[in-house]
């Protein structure tokens, strides 16, 4: 649902693959905002290194965008770790 964050670890034991597959698809994803993988996020809330529009910026973005840096992310430092 919109607003909703998960890791890509926890999304793949969903699927029962790896986090590197899950990360994989993310990054291939060639219509983002339908398919929302920006809110998938590295274990301990991390932004990851996967992202398939414009790079971890566009991700960044829409996290904002959505308000998912209220509380559960710092997206105003480097990889924007969980607070």
């Amino acid at each position: 649902p919109y607003g909703t964050l998960t890791t890509y670890g926890d999304l793949a034991r969903e699927l029962g693959s790896v986090a590197r597959a899950v990360g994989q698809a993310c990054g291939t994803n060639p219509v983002p905002i339908v398919v929302p993988c920006h809110r998938v996020l590295a274990q301990g809330g991390g932004i990851g290194g996967f992202s398939g529009f414009h790079g971890t910026g566009s991700k960044r973005f829409l996290l904002a965008l959505e308000g998912a840096d209220s509380g559960q992310l710092d997206l105003s430092i480097g990889d924007a770790h969980a607070r």
